[in-house]
Parts: C-alpha cells; sequence; structure tokens
C-alpha cells in the first residue's frame, strides 16, 4: 500500500472502503432513506449549515456547473486565481452565460479591496471563487470577500468551491453568509472519490426558480423536492453512501476542531521542512492552505524521480498543477493523515535528497 500525499484521491481508512460491501438497498425503500438522512443531518454539522443540503453522486465540477445553471441568468463574476477557479470559468462560459473574469496571476491572493472594485463596476447575480485553490496551495479569503459582497453588492449570491478545504479547516456556511458551498468526497473527508456535495441558501434556491434551463441533473429545485422525502430523482451511489455515513462518525468522534488543528499543525511541519531547505512556498505567507502546500523546488528535484524512490518506500507526492508542472511540487496534509505521517514523509524525503 502507498501513503498517498497527493491533493486528492487520499487514503481511506478500511473499515471506510469496508463499509462499501453492505449488501445494496431499494433506494426508494424506508430503510435508505434512514441512512440518507443520517448523512445529511451529518453534513449540516460539517458544512456549519441550517439550510439545503445535497449529495450528488459526480465530483465537485458538477457541482461547479449546477451553480452556474441554476444561480445566474447571466451575468457572473468569476474570480480566477488558479487552475480550479479558472475551470470554473470555463464551466460559466460553456453554459452560455456573460462570465466576466476577474483574473489575477496564481501567486496573488484576492482580497476584499479587488473585489469591491469589480463590484461597483456592474451588478453581477452571481459571484464564484475558490476558497483553497489545489494548484497553488492558496487559500482566499473567503469570509472577508463575503462581508465587502454583502455590503457592496448585496443581491450578488456568493459561490465557493471548499473542495480542498471542507473538513480540513473551518468554513461557517450560514455565519459567513455563502450561498453555494461545494466539496468533494475524495480530498479532506477522505472517502473514496464519487460523491460530492453542496450547501444552497434559502436566497440563492428561491433565486433559482426564477433562472430558466436549469437543466435536469443538477437542477436545484427537482433535487429540493426530493430532498423533502430523503431522496434523489436518480439513483443514488449507495455504497459511497454507506462510506460516507462512516466516515462522518469518524470525523465527528475526533472532533471538528481537533481535526482542524491537526491540520494547520500538518501544514506548519511542511513549511519549516520547505524552509530549512531553502525551498520557496508558492503562496506568499498569510495565504497559505491548511491542507496543500505548493512548493518551488527552483530546480533543485525532479519530481517523477523523487517520486519513484518514494514509491519504493510506500509513499507518493504530487508535481505541480498545469502551467507550475515543472517548477513546483505539492505535499498534500488532509484527510485522515497525521503528523506521524507527514515526519516519515519528510524523513524520506530528507534521504533522498541527500543520496541522490
Amino acid at each position: 500500500m502507498t501513503n498517498l500525499f497527493i491533493p486528492g484521491p487520499v487514503d481511506v481508512a478500511e473499515e471506510v472502503l469496508f463499509a462499501q460491501t453492505k449488501a445494496m438497498l431499494p433506494h426508494r425503500s424506508q430503510e435508505f432513506e434512514v441512512l440518507f438522512r443520517s448523512s445529511l443531518e451529518k453534513l449540516r454539522q460539517l458544512f456549519y449549515t441550517k439550510e439545503h443540503i445535497y449529495i450528488s453522486a459526480s465530483s465537485g465540477s458538477g457541482w461547479q456547473e449546477a451553480a452556474v445553471r441554476n444561480l445566474a441568468k447571466k451575468d457572473i463574476l468569476s474570480c480566477v486565481n488558479g487552475a480550479f477557479s479558472k475551470r470554473w470559468h470555463q464551466v460559466a462560459v460553456s453554459n452560455g452565460k456573460s462570465a466576466d473574469l476577474l483574473e489575477l496571476p496564481w501567486n496573488q491572493p484576492f482580497t476584499s479591496k479587488i473585489v469591491s472594485e469589480a463590484l461597483q463596476k456592474k451588478p453581477y447575480e452571481l459571484i464564484t471563487i475558490v476558497h483553497n485553490e489545489t494548484s497553488t496551495g492558496m487559500e482566499n479569503p473567503v469570509k472577508e470577500i463575503a462581508e465587502t459582497v454583502h455590503h457592496i453588492s448585496p443581491n450578488t449570491l456568493i459561490s465557493v468551491d471548499a473542495v480542498s478545504s471542507l473538513g480540513g479547516t473551518k468554513i461557517e456556511t450560514d455565519l459567513w453568509g455563502l450561498d453555494f458551498v461545494l466539496t468533494s468526497s475524495q480530498k479532506c473527508l477522505a472517502l473514496p472519490p464519487g460523491l460530492s456535495f453542496a450547501v444552497v441558501s434559502d436566497r440563492a434556491l428561491q433565486y433559482a426558480q426564477t433562472v430558466p434551463d436549469r437543466g435536469w441533473y443538477f437542477d436545484l429545485i427537482r433535487l429540493e423536492q426530493h430532498i423533502q422525502k430523503d431522496s434523489t430523482p436518480y439513483t443514488p451511489a449507495i455504497s459511497l453512501i454507506y462510506a460516507l455515513d462512516v466516515q462522518l462518525d469518524r470525523i465527528f468522534n475526533e472532533g471538528l476542531d481537533n481535526r482542524f488543528t491537526r491540520h494547520e499543525e500538518m501544514a506548519k511541519r511542511v513549511l519549516a521542512w520547505a524552509s530549512k531547505n531553502n525551498f520557496r512556498i508558492y503562496a506568499p505567507e498569510g495565504y497559505r492552505s491548511k491542507t496543500v502546500t505548493t512548493i518551488d523546488h527552483q530546480s533543485k528535484l525532479y519530481i517523477p524521480q523523487v517520486n519513484q524512490e518514494l514509491i519504493k518506500r510506500g509513499m507518493r507526492i504530487a508535481s505541480g498543477y498545469g502551467p507550475l508542472k515543472k517548477e513546483t511540487f505539492r505535499i498534500a496534509h488532509m484527510g485522515d493523515t497525521t503528523l506521524k505521517d507527514i515526519e516519515q514523509l519528510l524523513l524520506a524525503l530528507d534521504d533522498i535528497m541527500t543520496t541522490g
């Protein structure tokens, strides 16, 4: 078995994997409805919300599409400073929306001032922003940005991609006034790939009723009608929901605050190691991810070769993403990974760098 220090998919506990072997249930049965309702209520606690919550058999990219199809008739402000925020803009354009691109260099975070200036130029129905850019190891200050949106353009809906952060750091959906927050199963939640989750505010759901051409699979109104019956419009991924319910229990047994602290401690340890080795952290100080660190190796390492050596030791890290592929590498510290696991990885990296 290889310990994965990559930003998804991550390692999954044996008991969570084993939960998928339970016998199938009719997805319109009372037994499944009990399981589904249990998972939804636990997810609400994870998202810090009392709003509408949905489970989909899709990746997080599916919810990116749901947001632009349901929450804007036309005008979207796409905040882009990394690969996945850029994808969200592409999703919006491919769905025929008028998505204005507010793009920054990938090593620059969005600030309230930048967003405020954009919102004062024209009204937008929806703003999209990635909380934690998996490609850059950048955490955008979503709480402060949301406060600015509410002040400058209170009718604009706020949509947040938290695919690589929710469950690894605290995101208070309701308190921050977020209208749409999405995440995926295979990152901080330490589940197999195949599920994704979204919270939708009541005002966003009401606005969706006025938006034409919402599609079918991700139509929030249709989803809400079925959620009222603890069900989905389509056949759910029952095996994965078994695993979800078990893993959510494990997460709450650890305690959310303890989980967030563990992620932060792992991030600090990786940052200290990078500093000791005179590597440059790609994201600026104050905006660094708690779940994945992107490191500029300054041509000191050839990551495919490093991974060949790591795999011999039962470990693996990630190369850079997109245009950063050759100049950076990424160490993920998310999910059920522990500080002890990180220490073992860093010792292995030190040995590889010393011996060549």
